[in-house]
């Protein structure tokens, strides 16, 4: 069977369509909304119903002794990757973002078929962000910004991003910050 035990093994929710292939050794996650492949390098054994997923150690095709060495460790990463597509697939994230400065604004603009976010940062000029197409992004008020979509790595990634244009400064805290954030503030020279 391939040393299944119950950490490898993944259960799927009902919302959830499974199209897997032996011979293309690629499994693929479906919603009414959106889907995700992953192709993989162990076996997979599909029960359909108890819709469960099992995870083995049996590569596709002959491997070295060096190679199989390393299956246990291939097999807990493939693990966790379906875990995470299965998150992903089947939640939508949401990030807050808040500006603080004065004068820190962002709001929403839609020029023909592109969303941009247009940043003001204290800066000499103003910022423009082409946002993607798989990303939603809200402008409740001018200093917080809402960033939705369905791959958490991937709005990480866009959050990180924005918030790189204009990082929080140890002195005022003045910056782009995430809203669970904390900075401790350092104490200016003393004359």
């Amino acid at each position: 069977m391939g040393y299944v035990t119950k950490r490898h093994i993944i259960k799927i929710p009902k919302n959830v369509s499974i199209y897997y292939c032996d011979t293309k050794r690629i499994i693929i996650f479906a919603n009414p909304f959106t889907q995700k492949a992953l192709k993989l390098k162990t076996r997979l054994i599909i029960e359909k119903e108890e819709r469960i997923i099992k995870v083995t150690r049996m590569p596709f095709f002959e491997i070295s002794n060096n190679e199989k060495k390393k299956l246990k460790a291939v097999q807990g990463t493939q693990v966790s990757l379906l875990k995470q597509m299965l998150l992903d697939i089947s939640l939508l994230f949401c990030k807050k973002l808040n500006l603080i400065g004065v004068g820190f604004r962002v709001s929403a603009l839609k020029i023909l078929d592109l969303n941009l976010l247009y940043f003001k940062l204290g800066y000499s000029h103003s910022i423009y962000f082409k946002v993607p197409k798989n990303i939603k992004t809200f402008c409740l008020k001018a200093n917080k910004l809402f960033i939705l979509g369905y791959s958490y790595s991937f709005l990480t990634q866009i959050a990180a991003l924005i918030r790189s244009y204009k990082v929080p400064e140890p002195y005022k805290g003045k910056g782009i910050l995430h809203t669970t954030e904390k900075i401790t503030l350092k104490e200016g020279k003393k004359v």
